[in-house]
């Protein structure tokens, strides 16, 4: 563990450049946008931004299909854009981590265009995951993966003589094939990419898909019954043993720039395997989703903050909180909607920045935002069309957000034109509004991650659970000392004794009403 270094209790925010804010009029946000709002994300009180992918892409998968991993693409901006961001955030105090993507390639990759040109068996081929199909004249798959968006995760090609020929392996969309981290190229290229971005002052990095990259060397098939953007930890898919000498290798390169972090996705559920990501040579932080995958329910609550703090102590290493991203519905909807949902969504806002470690606010999470139901005709995730439009994909939570005005863009683009249509109903969730008036979802979250910082009582690296009335939960923080006590029951529940510092909600007659969360000292 390193609880002297920044990343062990930041705040990070995550930016989706698209939806953040729209510098240049085409709809679609960009780096400039995310400059001209630092002023934001300062008074917010985070640490960190996590910016989702920015480099050049066709963006099949909206940047997560990377054709130059080392220049920013024009949509967002280009590498004089990042050049203005990372020193301007600096100067705030906040740091800056960028997405990488290891696993797979853009299908526009210089690499992957000359795997096609050059034909079978050729070395160019060797740098992914190359083919013959089974069954006479090939005609089947090498095996039965399917791709997590949905489909085969096996596309065939036209070889250079114009014949039917070989498949390549995307675990995602078509156009993101698969890496063979076993060819040494593969690597070297990494390393390449990770100390550009260093060396341009970026302070470290989320690794996507971070449980990938290594394959069974037999390519295994798979049980049949595997959901669409879901896995187990028996997949032969993810998850493979030797994914860790990769991390190590990546750890090397990092550690050549002492304040650098690397955050790993990796949806593995069980602990002692999740935990091996997280040993001393591998990842600084590992996302662990538990608190994603829960309904507001005590008992829920407790089991997974409870498991994440187990997990990590396998390898004595930093947690990491996290309640929605860009893969998951926004927990307003998640938690009921409406004015229901808003509250405990607040009340779990303060179970998370209670404890101990790292914590990720997704971009519009402060301002209270639901996910959206979007028409049928402008939805972009590549899961729609993959799953034969049975599943409607993440665009819910994607939803551009709004900063000023009475009416959309509210101040997001000077284009009517977003690349998502935003509600009409957001004019009372705007930026603006909300920083004006002292009772809105901002200032709340301004003020608790104000408290998390200054208070003395927020420190020590464990949690102690305390007896709480039933649909109810309090831990006091070891080491601190502060308490949090969150109502999931039905009736209000007395307050644990101490000094109150603040609540989610009002109190009913001196007690914690449900859907509700409070501090004290």
């Amino acid at each position: 563990m390193s609880p002297g270094a920044w990343w062990s209790n930041a705040v990070f925010y995550q930016v989706y450049p698209r939806s953040f804010a729209d510098s240049d009029g085409d709809g679609v946000g960009d780096i400039d946008g995310v400059l001209a709002h630092l002023d934001h994300l300062e008074r917010l009180g985070v640490d960190a931004i996590w910016l989702n992918p920015v480099t050049v892409s066709p963006m099949a998968d909206h940047g997560y299909d990377v054709a130059d991993p080392r220049d920013i693409d024009p949509l967002f901006g280009g590498m004089a854009a990042i050049e203005r961001l990372i020193p301007a955030a600096h100067e705030r105090g906040i740091k800056i981590t960028m997405d990488v993507v290891p696993n797979h390639t853009s299908s526009a990759h210089p690499w992957f265009q000359a795997a096609l040109a050059a034909g079978p068996g050729t070395e160019a081929r060797e740098r992914y995951y190359f083919r013959d199909g089974r069954g006479p004249d090939g005609e089947l798959p090498p095996n039965n993966w399917t791709s997590v968006f949905g489909g085969s995760a096996w596309t065939r090609v036209v070889e250079p003589d114009g014949n039917p020929g070989q498949y390549y392996l995307h675990l995602f969309d078509t156009e993101q094939p698969d890496l063979n981290w076993e060819h040494p190229d593969v690597f070297d290229d990494f390393e390449k990419t990770l100390r550009f971005w260093l060396e341009r002052g970026v302070d470290g990095f989320r690794i996507d898909v971070a449980h990938g990259m290594a394959k069974p060397a037999d390519l295994p098939d798979a049980k049949d019954d595997v959901k669409v953007l879901s896995h187990s930890d028996d997949d032969p898919r993810f998850n493979h043993p030797s994914v860790h000498e990769i991390h190590r290798g990546i750890r090397r390169v990092v550690d050549d720039y002492p304040d650098a972090v690397t955050i790993g996705e990796v949806w593995v559920l069980d602990n002692l395997l999740w935990a091996e990501y997280l040993r001393p040579d591998e990842l600084h932080l590992g996302f662990n989703f538990r608190l994603t995958k829960i309904d507001f329910d005590a008992d829920q609550i407790q089991h997974a903050i409870q498991n994440s703090m187990e997990a990590i102590a396998i390898e004595n290493a930093i947690p990491t909180w996290t309640l929605s991203n860009h893969d998951v519905g926004r927990e307003v909807t998640r938690y009921g909607g409406g004015e229901v949902g808003l509250r405990r969504a607040k009340a779990m806002a303060m179970v998370m920045l209670a404890l101990p470690g790292a914590v990720f606010v997704y971009n519009g999470e402060e301002l209270g935002l639901p996910d959206v139901e979007l028409p049928d005709e402008v939805l972009q995730d590549p899961t729609w069309e993959r799953s034969g439009h049975t599943e409607r994909g993440r665009d819910k939570c994607r939803v551009p957000i709004p900063w000023s005005g009475d009416a959309p863009p509210f101040g997001f683009s000077s284009s009517p034109e977003t690349w998502l249509p935003m509600p009409p109903e957001w004019a009372t969730l705007t930026v603006e509004r909300q920083t004006a008036d002292p009772e809105s979802t901002f200032s709340f979250f301004r003020h608790i991650i104000k408290l998390r910082k200054e208070r003395a009582e927020f420190d020590g690296d464990g949690i102690d659970w305390l007896d709480a009335p039933r649909g109810a939960l309090i831990f006091r923080r070891r080491g601190g000392g502060a308490v949090c006590a969150v109502n999931a029951g039905r009736r209000p529940i007395p307050l644990p004794p101490g000094e109150l510092l603040v609540s989610s909600g009002p109190l009913v007659d001196g007690e914690l009403p449900p859907d509700t969360a409070a501090w004290l000292a």
